[in-house]
């Protein structure tokens, strides 16, 4: 698994576009290959070093996670992040082998006329496509972690063939073409020579079998479509719009291939009395003026349940009182943010009688015409404090 930094790797900026990154590749693999440097362990390490690189930055999900998390978060947790591969060299030419063009795997194809000089064979291993799913989720569930049942529709393995997409064993075939290889070998004159190369059979499409009496439940495909109850391990923190993966949850691969990643998108629902503000939670908390001025005690709620908080007399309206750690944790860490209270007084908009008479009594005291003292400070001085 390379340590190095993936758009190091390529040599791209981290905003490079699709196309770049894959230019950038194409340039890295055509150097490194290994028909170019037969022999070579560190041309060889440098290639899949650019192909593991690539893997990532060409997809937008995995790219994403990356970009978040970069080398630090597990690549198996749901999180995301992206730990790395441990690709081999037919890992590599069997997914990006399309990037030089043909379906062999070699850069050279396009000069010499071969297909790909791969070692170990050509057997092809079919790969299921990816799912995605929306969970939507609330304050408390996002703030503790959560277990989610989904079911999902989606491609499923046959239980009638067990995934082969034959009626039975008897009906496998070695394939004449290739004699079970999976790939053919030829050899080319060119300038430089005779050069072998190796490429996906045709007939059997690089599987090294043929089916002659294909399962009647799925035709052949070794998939049909059907449901299944996956179970999601969200952990706390996540936020709207982040995208979390679960490998080899998606689809199924047709004849035992291997199955597509679920992608989750989180969705985050709003809460009735709170919201959300990154890590901090805010909270609206609304006082009579008589409770500001003598001071009290009120219940608030929290993610948590509630919590009694001091209300100092003298108390002004756009205070904002802090309850440390009863905010939302970050994803993958012990660091947890804060509720943020926000005071507004309440002024009653009728009075009785005897309500009005009282007040009116008050009117003309000191105490009760408003003075701001140099040392008050306003609302978005106390924001600015805060967040310093």
């Amino acid at each position: 698994m390379s340590k190095r930094d993936y758009y190091d790797v390529l040599g791209v900026a981290r905003g490079a576009s699709a196309e770049e990154v894959k230019k950038a590749y194409r340039k890295m693999a055509i150097k490194y290959h290994p028909d170019k440097n037969p022999g070579d362990k560190e041309a060889e390490e440098s290639f899949k070093e650019a192909a593991e690189a690539y893997e990532v930055l060409s997809s937008p999900e995995k790219r994403q996670r990356y970009d978040q998390f970069g080398h630090s978060a597990n690549a198996g947790s749901a999180a995301g992040g992206y730990g790395g591969g441990g690709m081999d060299m037919n890992d590599i030419f069997s997914q990006f082998g399309d990037i030089f063009g043909g379906g062999g795997g070699s850069p050279f194809e396009g000069f010499f006329g071969g297909g790909g000089g791969r070692q170990g064979g050509g057997r092809r291993v079919a790969r299921g496509t990816n799912l995605r799913i929306k969970v939507k989720l609330t304050l408390e569930e996002i703030a503790n972690g959560t277990e989610k049942k989904i079911k999902v529709n989606k491609q499923i393995v046959c239980k009638t063939c067990d995934g082969s997409g034959a009626k039975d064993k008897a009906s496998f075939q070695t394939c004449k073409t290739c004699g079970g290889q999976g790939s053919v070998r030829r050899v080319t004159n060119t300038i430089l020579g005779q050069m072998q190369t190796t490429s996906t059979c045709p007939t059997c499409n690089g599987e090294g079998t043929q089916i002659t009496n294909k399962c009647t439940s799925c035709h052949g495909d070794g998939i049909v479509r059907g449901e299944e109850t996956i179970t999601i391990n969200i952990p706390a923190g996540v936020s709207e719009g982040m995208q979390l993966s679960m490998s080899g949850k998606g689809n199924a691969a047709p004849r035992g291939g291997v199955p597509g990643d679920l992608i989750i998108l989180i969705e985050e629902t709003l809460h009735e009395t709170l919201k959300r503000d990154g890590h901090n939670v805010i909270y609206d908390m609304h006082i009579s003026f008589i409770d500001a001025a003598l001071g009290t005690s009120v219940e608030v709620p929290t993610i948590d349940g509630k919590a009694k908080i001091k209300i100092e007399p003298g108390t002004q309206g756009g205070r904002i009182l802090r309850l440390k750690g009863k905010g939302v944790p970050e994803v993958n860490s012990y660091n947890r943010g804060d509720q943020l209270v926000h005071v507004n007084i309440w002024t009653p908009k009728a009075l009785n009688r005897e309500e009005r008479e009282i007040l009116e009594k008050l009117q003309d005291s000191p105490n009760f015409k408003p003075n701001p003292g140099k040392n008050e400070k306003s609302f978005f001085e106390r924001m600015k404090e805060y967040f310093e």
